[in-house]
């Protein structure tokens, strides 16, 4: 029996995954890198550290397996910039990481200028320092990186693949559909990049990578990566949108949610473009070998699993992750205490750059265990919001919802959204789905997997959580905080 291995390439370090052909794990490693804060609001990361993580996960990985090799997929955090000269393969700046809002007052501008309408219109997003355009100008303008006939850019798995297969010695500069509609450079509908968005924003159109579909041959592995040479990659895909694949959703109206630094919903809308939707993105989910396609409506939240580790490094109140759950049950509700874990912001459907956290309620009663519940209430309430939203726009009411990532593994956590939501939470044994989504987009590629049905036979239930809570209560309840959400707005004033 053979295995895929999947590069799921985050925010905080990289894993290597390999899937056998029966859908079961064969083994993982992991590697975490550096978080660079330059300045407030900005978030940098080393490209070279990751391709070394990359390499070093993947030659741990390949020195345990026991099963051949057929192929490759990779997965990563999406808008996250690299500039590199292909000549030598040097980074010219540090990565810009998806979370920087160092353009923020740049997206004011060209909101004022009236560009938003031609940027939901064809990208399906929202001008947002969250998404790459301005970051790559501002790479341009100010990051003292140059136009030339050697520069690349490109998301992080354009990076990726193109030192897999050789950097200066001959890799493959491409991307996907799904990590470059978060470019907000790419039309949706044709699935090129829009020359008017490419020349507005000033990114040499040479330095861009090719777009080909997200299941189908990138190239092969070149010798010294950390894996034989000639394995086929034949997969990519961003990290949301590949658990979107890896989840199984693979009809239109079946939801995701993913919860990891942030937490990112997503609901298949068809093989149709849909209309943009106030609040929420349109992205493209996946395109396949033989031409078929499927979009997305997504709900980005941008801290929840990072207001988790809040409570563990900022204020001490637990000292790992998982012990948020058991602090959480010593209370029975947050008695009217909500946090509103705006640290970078609000995204869907607010999207809010200038939002900030906010803490509201508190009594002289309030503890440790209240304030742990209420960011646990806090991500469950976030995503509803966000869900309430998608169901409205695309007419799909969700009927239940599949959870993934990292916090995914809180049954508490679960519990509360089953009760916000008012439908089922169904986690599934492998909850790595990220990679998941990528192996399996690569083994199709390769023939390890017949067809897109397959996937959907090896999905396995862990545990399913149903509403428990009155719904009289959650409503009272999201009434308080979204009063709580409007006391978040607005706040900063460094715009």
């Amino acid at each position: 029996m053979s295995v895929v291995i999947a590069i799921d390439a985050g925010t905080t370090g990289v894993r290597a995954f390999a899937l056998r052909e029966d859908g079961t794990a064969a083994g993982f490693a992991y590697t975490e890198f550096t978080q660079h804060f330059p300045r407030p609001g900005w978030v940098e990361h080393d490209a070279l550290e990751i391709w070394g993580a990359v390499q070093r996960t993947l030659a741990e990985l390949a020195g345990r397996l026991t099963e051949p090799i057929a192929a490759v997929g990779i997965t990563d955090q999406r808008e996250t910039v690299v500039a590199w000269d292909r000549r030598t393969g040097q980074p010219l700046h540090r990565a810009i990481v998806w979370q920087d809002r160092r353009t923020a007052a740049r997206c004011d501008a060209l909101r004022e200028e009236g560009l938003e309408p031609l940027v939901r219109r064809t990208t399906g997003l929202v001008l947002d320092p969250y998404f790459s355009a301005t970051k790559l100008e501002w790479l341009l303008t100010e990051g003292g990186v140059t136009a030339g006939p050697d520069l690349a850019l490109g998301t992080i798995d354009s990076w990726i693949l193109w030192n897999l297969t050789g950097g200066p010695a001959g890799g493959v500069h491409a991307t996907e559909p799904s990590n470059a509609s978060r470019t907000m450079l790419l039309d949706i509908r044709t699935l090129a990049w829009s020359d008017e968005l490419v020349h507005r924003f000033g990114v040499p159109p040479t330095a861009l990578p090719e777009v080909r579909p997200s299941s189908g041959r990138f190239g092969v592995t070149a010798a010294g990566v950390g894996l034989p040479a000639g394995i086929p990659v034949s997969g990519m895909a961003g990290d949301q949108q590949a658990a979107l694949f890896g989840q199984a959703c693979l009809e239109p109206g079946m939801t995701k949610n993913t919860y990891g630094t942030g937490s990112f919903v997503l609901m298949h809308v068809g093989d149709t473009c849909p209309e943009p939707v106030e609040g929420l993105l349109t992205t493209v989910a996946w395109t396949l070998a033989d031409g078929t396609r499927a979009y997305a409506l997504e709900g980005a939240i941008f801290v929840t699993g990072a207001a988790v580790q809040w409570l563990r490094d900022g204020l001490g109140i637990i000292e790992r992750a998982e012990d948020v759950a058991a602090l959480a049950a010593t209370v029975a509700d947050t008695e009217g205490c909500f946090v509103v874990p705006a640290f970078t912001g609000l995204g869907s459907p607010w999207w809010d750059p200038y939002a900030r956290g906010t803490i509201v309620g508190i009594t002289r009663g309030t503890g440790r265990g209240h304030l742990a519940r209420a960011v646990l209430e806090a991500i469950s309430l976030q995503t509803r919001d966000v869900v309430s939203a998608m169901s409205e726009a695309s007419g799909h009411p969700i009927a239940a919802l599949k959870a993934d990532g990292g916090a995914a593994a809180n049954d508490l956590l679960l519990q509360l959204q089953a009760d916000h939501l008012q439908v089922p939470v169904s986690r599934p044994v492998i909850q790595e789905t990220t990679a998941l989504g990528a192996a399996y987009l690569a083994g199709l590629a390769e023939g390890v997997w017949a067809s897109p049905a397959d996937i959907t036979a090896n999905w396995q239930l862990d545990a399913t959580f149903s509403p428990i809570a009155p719904r009289e209560a959650t409503d009272a309840l999201h009434a308080a905080w979204s009063r709580a959400v409007e006391r978040s707005r607005g706040w900063a004033t460094d715009r």
